[in-house]
């Protein structure tokens, strides 16, 4: 190469997203893909590339899935050029950020790497394929689904559900499909892609470990090195921001590989979680510099917070409780899946607008599953601003690993990497060893299938802790979830630390959620359709039925409509129009899911969280999430937003008889005048009783229901009411099938607002679940809220945002306006 360029210091990062095209080069491939280059985007997916070119259908659409299959089963070339000349930098480096999965790179016909795991970064060392001029840069990927089958033969069979053997290979594990997604295999350069040209030294590595006594804060700035050549001495510089511009530097001079600068700060502002203080952030610079200039340059957000997840054995059992800055946060939480497909789809944007919906439900924490992604800087970071916790699983999910190399290099070198980048992010609480694999190891019979096999226990009780340990030294870690603490205890102890309760969705009924009380219920769910429009935008099957072929296809779960069916008709009747029974099954899953939850808060602090599964979902189709594929609300996200309000009213049962439960989680005390009452389904008062109760702030007071109050004389047409400041618990004590519900008598007005309308309603009967599916006359309209209950005379206002002009027969028509009373009295 040309040594003619000046010499150069501050390094230079160029994108190299250019220019991409795409083949096929092997495999069972349509004609037109094997003959000719196809535009690919970088970042992005083949799938992705193929869609755009009109090569195949939208896998999203009706059973389109089956059409595309064979792309996971194909090997596919990337390839593009770009000019360089010498720029008197000492280093050039290929930085691949994300590689999904089995790649080879090649730079000028010189291979520089082979890489197998979509987990990692890679840093490709260049200077010896540049030339000056024009550049070819080629990626191949092998087929992931052939690569899977092989590695799962090489290294031995391990358990795993599902079909394909994704423990076999170092890639999303929910990309070969699962009982919610898409069996989309793919492969692509889906992170950016860099020509990092350097000098003399760079920053290989920054970790902040930031501590706090409550008012002062300590930062240790873990430097690691790269050297050009031989090893020279740097100045390092670390500066802390502070909000109000306020700086605070650091300096030091680092004769060798790495090194760590303290710094020191009086009066730091604390970041705490949503509901319990600001999230304040501070920005960290860290910079090397010789004589030449400033050399390599690192930055991002920190916040000052003691985080600790306590697992503490009591008279009870063993706790599992989260607390912040010494304070004890109840987790209101939802499990995190990719939240599409494809993973380059998912914007910072999008992920905005779920956050939005997560904190529209009133949650302050979401877990990152173990069977996806390490999430994004976009994640973390919004997370971090809206002070919503996090916890990051390890990616392992479902499945038995083997910790024999290649694959245990590989994974310790994920790990590395990915606790490096995202331990600065103050939003994340707990690192998680993997996703039910101990208590499927205990329970799903794996034992005797391994045949004496490794199945991954050496990662999440040695290696794992061990890497955390040293990484990010001031965050806990757990082995799995669930996990009760103690590996000589069964995983999922209902007593004991985290579970996940999936009997009742499979086999038993929600009601007997109450049968237990779980010190923290890491997973538990209930299944429901998409809304309406998205169904309708991604199926059209005619006629549309619950078992029509792509209603079937966008099923997943295993059994999945009987299970439906099975959670329903206890509670509610099963109707045959399919609009109806959409609206019955949406209905339900935010009922069982409310139930839950209301249950378990009432019993807090000795239970201290929940996290639904899920909040969202990654393509159109029936399942467990809060918010569809398409990003739009189902009825859930309305339930959640209830029961994890600040404040809580609920009736429920005990030993000796009903109680009320007033559940404070609010910074502040709440006192006043409960009103117990018992009443007729026409709202005539039969009893009632009032209790003054004063309940501190972040705590739960239980108040008996008083015989005559509960002494029900008819009670299919009688209900029980507990207030407190507007907020009101119910008690029915039949289920909707079994009560004479009268149909809705409701008197509604429509009121045109800037930005949407005004919905009024007003019951002049017992209206119970009143909702207002928006989305059926407007697919983008949204509303304030739904899955109210009105006594008669009660009237409530619905906000309604929408660009659309629509008409009040639109929006209260008896398919939009919707009620439990339909369901039971069009049956009855």
């Amino acid at each position: 190469m040309s040594t003619t360029a000046p010499t150069a210091t501050t390094e230079s990062h160029r994108t190299l997203h250019d220019g991409w095209t795409l083949r096929a080069t092997s495999g069972d491939t349509p004609v037109d893909v094997a003959l000719r280059a196809i535009p690919a985007t970088v970042p992005g997916l083949v799938h992705t590339d193929l869609l755009a070119a009109g090569i195949i259908p939208d896998p999203y659409l009706d059973r389109n899935e089956q059409q595309v299959t064979w792309i996971g089963e194909t090997d596919w070339e990337y390839r593009t050029t770009f000019t360089w000349a010498p720029d008197g930098h000492d280093h050039h480096d290929l930085v691949f950020e994300g590689l999904d999965t089995v790649a080879t790179i090649t730079l000028n016909g010189r291979e520089l790497a082979r890489t197998c795991n979509q987990h990692r970064a890679y840093r490709l060392p260049a200077d010896d394929s540049l030339v000056d001029g024009s550049n070819e840069l080629v990626v191949h990927f092998a087929s992931p689904v052939a690569y899977a089958d092989q590695a799962s033969l090489d290294i031995g069979y391990r358990p795993h559900t599902y079909s394909h053997p994704f423990n076999a290979i170092r890639k999303a594990a929910c990309n070969f499909g699962w009982d919610w997604g898409l069996d989309a295999a793919s492969s692509g350069i889906f992170k950016p892609v860099t020509l990092h040209a350097w000098s003399t030294a760079r920053l290989d590595s920054v970790r902040p470990v930031v501590t706090t006594d409550g008012s002062s804060g300590h930062i240790d700035v873990a430097i690691a090195l790269q050297h050009a050549e031989d090893v020279v001495p740097v100045r390092a510089s670390a500066t802390l921001i502070a909000p109000d511009g306020v700086q605070h530097t650091v300096d030091a001079v680092l004769d060798g590989s790495d090194g760590t600068l303290a710094l020191d700060v009086d009066g730091v502002q604390l970041w705490w979680p949503r509901g319990y203080g600001d999230a304040v952030l501070y920005d960290l610079e860290v910079t090397i510099a010789d004589d030449g200039g400033v050399l390599s340059t690192w930055a991002k957000r920190v916040g000052f917070r003691n985080a600790v997840v306590e697992l503490t054995p009591d008279s009870d059992g063993t706790s599992f409780r989260v607390v912040v800055n010494g304070q004890p946060v109840w987790v209101r939480g939802a499990n995190w899946i990719p939240d599409d497909a494809f993973v380059t789809r998912v914007t910072r944007d999008r992920v905005a607008a779920r956050l939005d919906q997560a904190e529209f439900a009133n949650m302050n924490l979401l877990r990152v599953w173990g069977g996806g992604y390490y999430e994004s800087e976009d994640f973390y970071d919004l997370c971090d601003e809206r002070g919503i916790l996090t916890w990051q699983d390890f990616l392992f999910a479902c499945a038995s690993y083997a910790e024999e190399e290649p694959l245990r290099s590989e994974v310790e070198a994920e790990v590395r990497d990915n606790v490096t980048r995202i331990m600065s992010h103050p939003s994340l609480v707990l690192w998680n060893g993997n996703n039910e694999n101990i208590w499927g190891f205990e329970e799903w019979g794996w034992e005797k299938r391994l045949q004496g096999r490794s199945w991954g226990l050496g990662y999440y009780l040695d290696l794992l802790p061990r890497l955390v340990a040293e990484l990010d030294p001031q965050r806990s870690y757990t082995p799995a979830s669930p996990w009760s603490g103690d590996i000589d205890r069964p995983a999922n102890e209902i007593d004991h630390g985290s579970v996940h309760l999936w009997e009742l969705w499979n086999r038993v009924d929600y009601p007997h959620y109450r049968d237990t009380v779980p010190r923290f219920v890491a997973e538990f769910g209930w299944q429901g359709p998409a809304t309406w429009s998205t169904i309708n935008q991604s199926i059209s099957d005619a006629p549309l039925t619950p078992e029509s072929p792509g209603m079937i296809w966008h099923q997943k779960a295993q059994d999945g409509n009987d299970k439906l069916t099975d959670g329903l008709v206890a509670h509610l009747p099963l109707p045959d129009h399919t609009e109806d029974w959409h609206w019955a099954m949406s209905l339900n899953q935010a009922n069982a899911v409310a139930f839950a939850i209301e249950h378990w808060r009432s019993w807090s602090p000795k239970n201290t969280g929940s996290i639904v599964w899920q909040l969202n979902d990654c393509w159109p189709v029936t399942s467990w999430a809060a918010v569809d594929g398409y990003g739009r609300a189902k009825p859930l996200l309305y339930a959640l937003k209830h029961v994890y309000a600040d404040r809580l009213v609920t009736i429920q049962p005990r030993e000796h008889g009903l109680v009320a439960a007033i559940v404070n989680d609010a910074a502040t005390p709440w006192s006043g005048d409960v009103a117990l009452t018992r009443r007729s389904y026409d709202g005539t008062e039969l009893a009632t009783e009032t209790v003054t109760v004063s309940v501190p702030a972040r705590s739960t007071q239980t108040i008996d229901v008083p015989a005559d109050v509960a002494a029900f004389g008819d009670a299919p047409v009688e209900l029980l009411i507990a207030e407190l400041d507007g907020e009101r618990g119910f008690w029915f004590p039949v289920e909707q099938r079994d009560s004479p519900l009268p149909p809705a008598d409701l008197r509604t007005e429509v009121v045109a607002v800037d930005g949407g309308y005004d919905v009024s309603v007003t019951a002049a009967s017992l209206v119970r679940d009143l909702a207002l599916l928006v989305d059926k006359v407007d697919v983008d309209a949204t509303v304030d809220d739904m899955i109210v209950t009105l006594l008669p005379g009660d009237a409530v206002t619905f906000r309604v945002a929408t660009t659309k002009t629509l008409t009040p027969e639109q929006l209260t028509s008896a398919s939009v306006l919707r009620t439990s009373n339909q369901l039971v009295s069009d049956w009855a």
